[in-house]
């Protein structure tokens, strides 16, 4: 497995994102608080909606169970987990599995997962 730093966890602000650059793509990274703890995520920063790379700048919750990022530009949502458009399921974000080590950030890229 290759994995590449993205940040301190401390670098984010909790229930919000941020973008990165990994092997030359945008990548949004998501910390939520919950009762469970801090839960991390990494998706494609670009929302194939707007056409744009905005998805860090997105509103983070929950919709139907399911833990989301809403895009900033139109407003769709956006499964943490699997990328997965909760208003059009044959729209899909990549995503990247997150390691935590010693409160270091960091996405698996060998193991990436594709839309």
């Amino acid at each position: 497995m290759s994995y590449e730093f993205i940040c301190s966890t401390t670098n984010i602000i909790i229930n919000s994102g941020r973008a990165a650059l990994v092997e030359g793509q945008q990548v949004a990274i998501f910390r939520l608080q919950t009762p469970q703890g801090d839960k991390y995520f990494a998706l494609q920063n670009y929302c194939p909606f707007a056409k744009a790379n905005v998805i860090s700048r997105g509103i983070v919750g929950s919709l139907n169970n399911k833990l989301v990022v809403a895009s900033p530009i139109y407003k769709q949502h956006f499964c943490l987990e699997t990328g997965v458009c909760l208003e059009d399921e044959a729209v899909m974000l990549k995503t990247w599995q997150v390691l935590i080590r010693d409160n270091n950030l960091q996405v698996i890229i060998a193991d990436q997962k594709t839309a």
